[in-house]
């Protein structure tokens, strides 16, 4: 057997040695002939770098050191899921799920595994990327890290399609936690808090050897594809094992909402059975068709629900009450605890929401008080222990003037919390408004963080958002912990930042209420920020999903001079405040004022592709038929209730071909 030969079947034999050990936990070699195996192999490799292949089991070892991770964009967007607590959440979801498809709806049931999230990328059966969640949008490439852990597969066997996307979890297993902690504590070192944190932790390690060290395991749950070689959730689960996955084998399919919380009851009991954290567990519409119908709100898909076991409970004294002040002006009240552990974590502090909160639950300093961890991130407290109180306990007196202005606080009818109008004056505004500015989703500028805008405020250097592009490498280099080179990133980054698209410009420059999905909305449908500029409440209620809380607030925004001014000095600089046009050039207004249905399988153009075809020609797509729909596009294994409903109605119903035709 030649050199060539003998590299290709080493590696064969240790994948599928990997596979049986670490995927299936059924290993038929022992560990000292796996690693004499692994050693040949690197052997050979070292002495033929020819043929070299990036996805080697040698490489599981890890080596590669990664200085800073490349954020990249997700092929498909990962979405967040809605949250229930409770039964009637569950049938309220069902409810609405059978309003919108036909037919009956099962569902699989999966445990909700804690841990981080992840996306991998496979190109011909080799991984070729992995991305941590991030935003949902855009994350960090963590390749080079995730390739040692063990459950990941390099190599993929049997009918994979040629290009998919698998969605999954790195977790920590309870053992590996364990032990990582014994070593930790003989070390004299500070035992890991829990694994969730710790498997998220180690993704950002730059040295992929030490990420090897760690006993991190990869459960996988999603294939994203533009076509897929499956027609349910169920289904794809099973292929995902063939092509060499780890996927439990808890998951389940359920025919009713009956059978789905026979499920969640069960684990909810035996979750602690398990050799892994869970913290719920995870409802889908089975039927894949069925999901493309229910399609995704602006931040979950309608298909999905994740059921959240109760919260986890703890008692803590509240020692003081401090007031926050947020980008828009917004005061939040925070408790300062005792520290207690909760759900893993140390926690000092937790949120009161508003003065209402405050009131209603009679929240006092010095109370002992009820802490919970829910489907928030932030701690809130859920009531008070009324037998500890002292008898010269005073009510809480809700703050009047601004804690970092002293300017008098407002509150408008009909909303709960108090704001701050010191626009322009008060610090912690013009931070958190730059801050925004600078983030992921809007204008993403590298080499400027959170810190360094307070530097630059706090400094003098800048004032507002438009003066990020007056700054200087000479202005910055003598600022705390700032050297030429990171200095000659953060220009680099703002001259870049002046790519970004007129969508992502609108949502950065921080309007109330004007969120990711208005922002797109607004920049489609007026294509300049002048236009938007002119227009009127009532002309912006008249727009797709805007309504008078947002027109309102948008008009504000317009009307204000200083804003007047940031505007035109970041025209003046080159920021894009219009649709460019190459975007404008894939758009027409062929279809403006008309709202398409659409239902069934397609051929020509994928499900998604044709709602997109839509919208860019001016049209909106609607999930639900009714007298304000104007045509109902049908493709194959149309619902017959849609059908019969859109005949009543007097609706069109056309083919996949036809509506091609309407828009050529």
């Amino acid at each position: 057997m030649n050199t060539e030969a003998q590299i290709h079947q080493l590696r064969e034999e240790l994948r599928e040695h990997n596979y049986k050990y670490y995927v299936l936990d059924q290993p038929t070699i022992s560990d000292f002939e796996f690693d004499q195996k692994l050693k040949q192999l690197q052997q050979l490799e070292a002495e033929h770098p020819e043929f070299y292949d990036a996805n080697s089991p040698t490489l599981r070892v890890g080596g590669e050191v990664t200085k800073n991770f490349e954020t990249v964009a997700h092929r498909f967007r990962m979405y967040s899921l809605d949250n229930s607590y409770s039964k009637e959440d569950l049938e309220d979801w069902e409810k609405r799920i059978k309003k919108l498809v036909d037919g009956a709806v099962e569902y699989t049931c999966e445990l909700k595994y804690d841990g981080a999230s992840m996306s991998l990328t496979y190109e011909h059966g080799k991984l070729v990327k992995a991305v941590t969640r991030g935003d949902g949008v855009q994350g960090d490439d963590v390749t080079t890290n995730v390739k040692t852990i063990r459950s990941v597969p390099l190599q993929l066997k049997g009918d994979y399609p040629d290009s998919f996307d698998i969605r999954g979890e790195i977790i920590l297993p309870l053992e590996g936690f364990a032990k990582m902690n014994e070593e930790r504590l003989e070390e004299g070192e500070e035992p890991y808090r829990n694994p969730r944190n710790t498997a998220s932790g180690s993704l950002k390690l730059q040295d992929s050897a030490e990420v090897a060290k760690r006993p991190l395991d990869c459960l996988l749950y999603s294939i994203k594809a533009n076509r897929l070689p499956f027609d349910t959730q169920f289904e794809g689960l099973q292929k995902a094992r063939d092509w060499g996955f780890k996927v439990p084998s808890e998951a389940k399919l359920a025919k009713n909402i009956d059978e789905v919380l026979a499920f969640v009851n069960y684990w909810d009991v035996h979750r602690h059975d398990l050799p892994y954290e869970i913290d719920g567990v995870v409802v889908k519409v089975n039927n894949l068709q069925q999901q493309d119908e229910l399609g995704y709100t602006a931040k979950a898909p309608r298909w999905a629900m994740a059921y959240k076991f109760k919260a986890e409970q703890a008692v803590s004294v509240l020692h003081k009450i401090t007031y926050q002040v947020g980008r828009t002006g917004a005061i939040t009240p925070v408790a300062n605890l005792e520290p207690v552990e909760l759900a893993g974590t140390i926690v000092k502090r937790a949120s009161l929401h508003n003065a209402d909160q405050i009131a209603k639950l009679d929240i006092r300093e010095g109370d002992t008080v009820f802490v919970e961890k829910g489907g928030e991130i932030i701690p809130k407290i859920v009531g008070v222990d009324f037998t500890q109180r002292s008898k010269d306990s005073e009510p809480t007196v809700y703050i009047s003037a601004c804690p970092e202005c002293d300017t008098p606080l407002i509150r408008k009818e009909g909303e709960a919390q108090h704001y701050c109008p010191n626009t322009e004056g008060c610090p912690p505004q013009i931070i958190g408004r730059i801050q925004h500015f600078i983030s992921r989703k809007a204008m993403d500028i590298e080499g400027l963080g959170g810190e360094t805008v307070t530097l630059l405020v706090n400094n003098g250097l800048i004032n507002n958002y438009a003066d990020l592009y007056e700054l200087t490498k000479e202005q910055v280099i003598p600022l705390e912990r700032m050297a030429e080179k990171s200095a000659e990133n953060l220009i680099q980054g703002i001259e870049a930042s002046k790519q970004i698209p007129f969508e992502r410009v609108l949502f950065a420059l921080g309007i109330r209420y004007v969120g990711e999905t208005v922002a797109k909305k607004l920049a489609k449908h007026y294509k300049t920020i002048d236009r938007l500029a002119e227009a009127s409440e009532e002309q912006l209620v008249a727009v797709d999903e805007i309504g008078t809380k947002i027109a309102e607030s948008v008009v504000a925004f317009f009307a204000s001079e200083a804003n007047k001014i940031t505007i035109e000095r970041l025209k003046s600089y080159g920021v894009q405040l219009e649709i460019s046009a190459a975007v404008l050039a894939n758009q027409t207004d062929k279809l403006a004022g008309n709202t398409f249905v659409v239902s069934g399988v397609f051929h020509q153009v994928s499900r998604t592709e044709l709602k997109k075809l839509i919208e860019d020609n001016g049209g909106k797509v609607s999930g639900s038929i009714s007298g304000k729909t104007h045509y109902v596009v049908a493709g194959d294994n149309m619902g017959p209730s849609k059908k019969t409903k859109a005949e009543s109605l007097g609706v069109p119903i056309i083919s996949e071909m036809e509506f091609l035709e309407m828009i050529q």
